[in-house]
Formats: structure tokens, sequence, C-alpha cells
């Protein structure tokens, strides 16, 4: 069994060798780039990957979709820039895929860092992500921002964690917060939804109470502080985002 290893990258030359000298054990290492400025295309190179250049940026799931079409293995293990395996992840991926029969993908507990802390808590552990699966299983939605991984077929889980540097500090948070909710607006207006202030309230005290209390983030210390509270502001930006677009298209 064969197996490629996918990528989507612009501008990650912080991140991006982690990430590929996880996956040199793979057959193939397949990236597709979104018009890097900065070392990222060089450093892919080096590690002989399959290196693919786009002009233009048509959102997560489909710029993961066209990595899936170059790729030619058996097996993808799909990754973010800022993500990597973990060697006991390698070795149960080489398991589970030399198994006869068997699931069509695997979901694979995700550990993420946010500003420094590997949280256990917050909704962000262990936050089981598909990224294991039979080529010719599955695809990637659609969606812009916050894409998911149709299977065609059962669906296992693996035990060791991929690894993900989600925030690395305040300003990127601040940066992803915007262009997040932004993009959450403008989804929730296509669907024909509206929102009013108090709708952004709401949600947003909604998202802290969940992060805070119902996710355990006070134990993870200041850090789950921090996390709750930007969880709080992305939602009600989104909503209150929502709320401005449909008032606009209305006095169009």
């Amino acid at each position: 069994m064969r197996v490629s290893a996918i990528i989507i990258t612009k501008n990650a030359e912080a991140t991006i060798r982690r990430c590929l000298e996880s996956v040199r054990w793979t057959d193939e290492i397949v990236v597709v780039d979104s018009g890097s400025t900065d070392r990222t295309l060089e450093i892919c190179r080096e590690f002989g990957a399959n290196v693919h250049q786009t002009s233009d940026w048509p959102g997560h799931g489909p710029q993961k979709n066209r990595a899936l079409d170059r790729a030619g293995g058996d097996w993808i293990v799909a990754l973010d820039s800022d993500e990597w395996v973990t060697p006991e992840l390698r070795v149960e991926v080489e398991r589970v895929i030399a198994e006869p029969g068997g699931k069509a993908a695997f979901g694979i507990p995700r550990r993420s860092s946010f500003c420094g802390r590997f949280l256990r808590h917050s909704g962000w552990w262990p936050d089981h992500v598909v990224r294991l699966f039979r080529r010719d299983s599955a695809r990637f939605s659609e969606d812009h921002t916050h894409d998911r991984l149709i299977v065609n077929g059962a669906t296992g889980r693996l035990r060791a964690p991929i690894m993900h540097e989600a925030i690395t500090d305040l300003d990127q948070m601040l940066v992803k917060m915007n262009m997040y909710s932004t993009s959450a607006a403008h989804m929730k207006l296509r669907e024909g939804r509206k929102a009013s202030l108090f709708t952004a309230l709401l949600h947003g005290g909604w998202a802290f109470f969940r992060t805070y209390v119902l996710r355990l983030g006070f134990l993870d210390g200041r850090e789950g502080f921090m996390l709750a509270v930007a969880n709080a502001e992305g939602s009600y930006y989104r909503y209150l985002k929502l709320m401005l677009l449909s008032e606009r298209i209305g006095n169009e």
C-alpha cells in the first residue's frame, strides 16, 4: 500500500520543515501552495515534495481537493502546515493500512497548543480529525474555511495524536479571529441567516461559558481563560458582521 502525504501551504516557512520531516516515511509528499513569498517552496523542494502552485485561493476544502487529485497513493495522510505526525502515530498508521479490509478512514486525536501551551481541555482535546483515508473513498467538502472530509465508508479511530501549533501569539490569534469571523458571516448570509446585536452578545457569552465551564477550560490555566475570551470574541464578531452585512444588502 502506497501512502501519500498532502499539505496545502502559504508562507509557512516557520512550521513547514517540522511538518515535512514528520512524513518523510511516506512514499510521496504533495504540496499545493497558494502564492508563498517566503522560503516555503524552497524548503518543500529540499524534502523532494511534489510542489504545485496555484494563482488563486478557492478556500481550504477546494484547495485540499486539488492536492488530493495530484496524489497517487492508496492511502492519504492530510496535514496542515502547522501540524506534524508523531513517531507513535506513524507506527499506528502503518499498522492499520497493512490490515486487509478494514476502515475507509480514521479519525486521529489532535493535540493543539495555544500561546505556547498544549491544552488538555477547552474543547481542544482530543479534538478528533479525520486525516487518514483511502484515496478513492473520501473528498473534502467545498467549505471555504472549516472544511470537513466526506467519507464513503466506515471510519475508525486511532490513539496516537497529531500535534498542532494552532496559535503562537496574540497577534496571530487576532488575525485568525478576524479572518474566520468574516468568512463565517458571509457563509451564514448565503444560508439566509440573520442576526442582531442581542444575537451577537448571546452567542459570544455562550461561547465563553461553553469553553471555560462546560469544556473545563479553567483547568487549562490562564491560556484556557484566554482561549475562552477569544472564542467569545470570535462568535460575537461573527454575528455582528452578519448583522451589518444583512443591513448593507437591505439598504442597497
